[in-house]
């Protein structure tokens, strides 16, 4: 095992810890909101009556007027801000490499990547195939012009990055700094998962359907995520997945409520939170599934076991 053993590597006091997520928060929401920013301003000077309007529905970039697409690379730009601040702060702050917070080796397992993502976008597509069976008049074709092709190519190359910043902030390096206070992998687990959920509690759905129905979807997304980590000893098939699972609500389906509207193949007119829980819960189960007999996961109980730091690593200093 090397992911969460990694993390007595380098230098890991608590302020180190406290200063980066400081400044990539920061970072993310200034920097980051610049060119959403620009738009904002431009249109509400020459319409005041839209800054009521923007500020009720924040993420409702229709309201400015933005082409959809646009408006999808405008909200992936924080999430490139921040993650290119955490590559810069990561090695003077804690002296450690983005390898270290991604799997605790040198290197970068494409494979574990790229056949997770697959997994994901299979059973997606599965999910989304036999909903509109079973269901189509709730769902709408919504877009078979070229603006799909500009989706595609825009999803496949930026939420990636979104993706990306998610999990080595949350199942990378927050979930290694939790390990250095309890060195069970189910609290770093919990923990994350948590942290995770409320980071989205500002999302429209949570405004649409309410705190208590959403947040146990989002940490039941962290959890999955999280328990694919632990079992591949890393982050990249649990970024495979989340990369996936983003992308293919981007291209395939949107509704009214979403956190990144997109001109989507098809629009989903009524959404059942609970309902879409139990099948997000069947999903991820089925998912892991899969993932352990491709990836020969052989200890399931590793998630309980107690992480202990190898004989080459270094003890922490502040």
């Amino acid at each position: 095992m090397n992911h969460l053993e990694s993390s007595f590597k380098g230098r890991n006091a608590f302020w180190r810890y406290l200063l980066l997520m400081a400044s990539v928060l920061i970072a993310t929401n200034t920097i980051g909101s610049i060119p959403l920013l620009i738009s904002m301003g431009k249109k509400v000077a020459g319409d005041p009556e839209i800054a009521a309007r923007v500020a009720a529905n924040p993420t409702d970039l229709s309201i400015l007027g933005i082409d959809l697409n646009a408006g999808l690379v405008m909200m992936l730009f924080p999430f490139i801000i921040g993650l290119a601040t955490f590559l810069l702060l990561i090695k003077p702050l804690n002296n450690k490499t983005l390898l270290t917070v991604i799997n605790g080796t040198g290197s970068f397992r494409w494979r574990k990547f790229f056949i997770s993502a697959f997994v994901w976008i299979i059973l997606s597509s599965i999910y989304l195939i036999a909903y509109i069976k079973i269901d189509p008049s709730n769902f709408t074709l919504n877009n078979t012009t070229d603006t799909l092709i500009i989706l595609v190519i825009v999803s496949i190359f930026l939420i990636p990055f979104q993706a990306a910043y998610e999990e080595i902030i949350y199942r990378g390096y927050l979930m290694q700094g939790f390990t250095l206070l309890v060195r069970y992998r189910w609290f770093p687990l919990i923990l994350t998962s948590s942290l995770f959920a409320l980071r989205h509690g500002l999302n429209p759905e949570v405004s649409e359907y309410g705190f208590l129905t959403m947040m146990p979807q989002y940490l039941l997304f962290g959890l999955i995520f999280g328990i694919i980590t632990i079992l591949d000893d890393g982050i990249e098939a649990a970024w495979g997945a989340h990369a996936a699972n983003n992308i293919f609500l981007c291209i395939f389906v949107t509704n009214e409520s979403s956190v990144l509207k997109t001109p989507a193949l098809y629009v989903q007119h009524t959404i059942y939170p609970w309902t879409e829980f139990i099948i997000m819960l069947c999903m991820g189960i089925l998912a892991i599934f899969i993932l352990k007999i491709i990836f020969r996961w052989k200890d399931l109980s590793v998630i309980f076991k107690k992480v202990e730091p190898g004989e080459n690593v270094l003890s922490q200093v502040p």
